[in-house]
């Protein structure tokens, strides 16, 4: 009686199993067809639909086929258990039969699936990509200087990677380089682009004490280059603090603005934008540089914050760092930031860089 019951469990299992396998065969059948029509379904994809349909239904088959040994030995008792077993013989057979193509399909799903794989790092280094450039080209964190407060913020705008960048560095003894600049267009190439005329002007800055003279050099460098389609704008500044002067010049950049003995002043473009003329030249100007002076400079993504045909303009950038000078220098990003989000009825099409400097 136990033996019966064990079998008559076994039968019932069997075939629920058996029912259960079946429902999933017919529904990657259905896939199957789906995939062979559909007009972009690769012959990869087919392959592993077709071989994922004949997995359930072999498996689907052997159940069925021990449920029904199970219920013959039930039925025609011990004396002819070997029948059942001989009905195995079939799900054996379609085993033998279709064992390379089994083998082939998981090879098939191995070398896709390391392909994914890949693609799936690719994408996330192309994700990373823009932010990684960002953090090199426009820095969240500047060394701290001595007699200096430093402010700082970065916005992407909705292109993919831009070429906006700040930098701040000693450039001699008792000497400060300030510098901002902007490529042309969106993408690697100005990024690149970036990349070698900050790291080039730094090397240019400490060799002349001059920004203009620099400049120059920079100019005929980069324009000796190949893409000298991307026009660059910069500003270079370098405070002495021996001398209390702030010396700068400029490649079409948008007006910097100076905060200075109770008035704000534009310091303008001294010369082209970079790699418009290779034998460009460039001169610098020299102002006063007192404790509590503010110097601000951004690119011109925050300038043209726009409110249908309006733009945020150069004088808003003006004004607000004239309503209140003493502000602290990071503050006063956020809130410039902030106001050209108020102001604009539409994403920002371009990056923002703004880099504030306080001389304490």
């Amino acid at each position: 009686m136990v033996e019966r019951a064990v079998l008559a469990a076994v039968s019932a299992g069997c075939l629920v199993a058996a029912w259960m396998w079946g429902r999933s065969s017919r529904r990657l059948q259905r896939a199957m067809r789906r995939i062979e029509q559909a007009s972009g379904a690769g012959a990869d994809a087919a392959a592993l639909a077709r071989a994922a349909f004949n997995k359930e239904t072999h498996t689907a088959l052997l159940y069925a086929v021990l449920a029904i040994g199970a219920t013959l030995i039930l039925v025609l008792g011990r004396s002819l258990y070997y029948i059942p077993f001989l009905l195995v013989f079939a799900p054996i057979g379609v085993s033998f039969r279709y064992a390379s193509r089994f083998l082939a399909a998981a090879r098939l799903a191995e070398e896709r699936s390391v392909i994914e794989r890949r693609a799936e790092e690719v994408l996330a280094q192309e994700q990373l990509a823009p932010m990684r450039w960002s953090a090199r080209l426009a820095p969240e964190q500047l060394p701290e200087i001595d007699g200096f407060e430093v402010g700082t913020l970065y916005e992407p705008g909705t292109g993919a990677m831009a070429g906006d960048f700040y930098d701040l560095y000693p450039s001699g003894r008792g000497r400060l380089a300030a510098v901002i600049g902007d490529v042309s267009g969106h993408g690697i190439d100005p990024s690149i682009t970036a990349f070698q005329v900050k790291y080039l002007l730094r090397v240019f800055l400490r060799q002349y004490r001059d920004p203009a003279q620099a400049m120059e050099e920079l100019n005929a460098v980069m324009s000796s280059q190949p893409h000298t389609e991307e026009l660059v704008s910069l500003c270079a500044v370098v405070f002495d603090q021996s001398a209390g002067t702030l010396r700068y010049a400029s490649a079409g950049h948008p007006p910097a603005w100076h905060w200075h003995d109770g008035a704000v002043r534009p310091l303008r473009a001294t010369g082209p934008l970079l790699t418009l003329a290779p034998s460009a030249t460039y001169t610098s100007r020299e102002v006063g540089l007192d404790p509590g002076d503010v110097l601000l400079l951004y690119t011109d993504g925050l300038a043209e914050a726009r409110a249908g045909e309006n733009l945020f303009g150069e004088e808003r950038v003006a004004s607000i760092l004239r309503r209140d000078p003493g502000l602290d220098v990071s503050i006063l990003c956020k809130t410039l930031r902030d106001a050209a989000l108020e102001f604009a009825d539409q994403p920002f099409g371009d990056d923002i860089a703004i880099l504030a400097v306080r001389r304490t």
